[in-house]
């Protein structure tokens, strides 16, 4: 039995019957998936989850061998690869509403302040204070937490992904560059995608 199938939906309402929902459909999704696991970091004092951390076991760029040189003319930046990453989902309290939406943000550093591996994407910011913020366009409040959990999963697949300098926009321009002029080029983001770690 499901963790969320012990809590009763006749006795919520509003967002806490919300929280539930999604709570369930991440359970009923990911059931069974070794690509993608979930636990409940957060919970109201209802017990349900207010956020959670999402484990991917997949195969994806995390960095560039030449960093420092990030940029440079004539430089080849290969990829590099890591095969799993951390993201923090957080649901405010006024969620959901246009004004509190989810948060979906990859964990940059572990408990004792160590850099992690975290996403090399231009949807996923890299560099600066807001390092690991994930750009989703979620259509309205009313998107599943799961759609944005598996659409992540395509873009770390590079499956997905928005280089251009044009509306959507994407949600790291330098990362967004390397797409362009290197990454397609190259064929490096032609990686073999469907490659998922089992753990």
């Amino acid at each position: 039995m499901r963790e969320s199938e012990r809590y009763s939906d006749k006795k919520y309402k509003g967002r806490n019957r919300r929280l539930l929902y999604e709570w369930r459909l991440l359970e009923e999704r990911l059931e069974g998936r070794h690509d993608i696991l979930c636990r409940v970091a957060k919970r109201n004092a209802e017990g349900l989850p207010t956020a959670y951390v999402i484990s991917y076991h997949i195969r994806s760029i995390c960095g560039v061998e030449q960093l420092e040189h990030f940029g440079e003319a004539g430089v080849a930046n290969m990829p590099i690869f890591a095969n799993s990453f951390l993201m923090r989902i957080d649901l405010p309290d006024g969620y959901p509403s246009i004004d509190a939406q989810a948060e979906f943000r990859f964990v940059t550093c572990d408990e004792r302040g160590q850099s992690i591996p975290h996403p090399w994407h231009p949807n996923i910011r890299f560099f600066g204070d807001f390092a690991g913020r994930v750009c989703l366009n979620m259509n309205d409040s009313y998107t599943d937490l799961v759609w944005g959990v598996e659409r992540i999963a395509d873009y770390l697949r590079y499956n997905v992904y928005h280089a251009i300098s044009e509306p959507p926009y994407p949600e790291d321009l330098k990362v967004a560059s390397w797409v362009i002029r290197q990454g397609e080029p190259n064929e490096w983001i032609y990686f073999d995608q469907k490659q998922d770690i089992e753990s």
